[in-house]
């Protein structure tokens, strides 16, 4: 099967930190690797997005700093480390690729609370 599989997401506590995993399954990473999130009442943010070809990184205002997207060819896997998570930071998280058809992953929810 054909798709991009998310893991990692969870409860923590503010400043607390936490890996997102997307792999793909069914085909490869060939050019980009983006993270999405989806705040209640919030619009789609881009918060991440890695260019696999010139290994270059671009990341939101609001995230810069605190996260970081990779990119492990080995495990056909694009992560996101977020560190010194916040409040706000809570949302649904998507992964998303484009290589000839878009692929996005399942969502997972981070919930950064006391």
């Amino acid at each position: 099967q054909v798709q991009l599989v998310e893991s990692g997401g969870g409860l923590v506590q503010p400043g607390g930190s936490l890996r997102l995993s997307c792999a793909a399954e069914g085909f490869t990473f060939k050019f980009n690797g983006k993270w999405y999130r989806r705040a209640p009442g919030k619009e789609r943010e881009l918060v991440a997005q890695m260019d696999l070809y010139q290994d270059t990184t671009k990341y939101a205002d609001s995230v810069r700093g605190r996260f970081t997207i990779s990119f492990d060819n080995a495990k056909n896997t694009i992560y996101l480390q977020m560190d010194n998570l916040r409040v706000e930071d809570t949302a649904v998280y998507y992964c998303n690729t484009w290589t000839g058809h878009d692929y996005w992953g399942q969502g997972t929810q981070v919930t950064v609370s006391s």
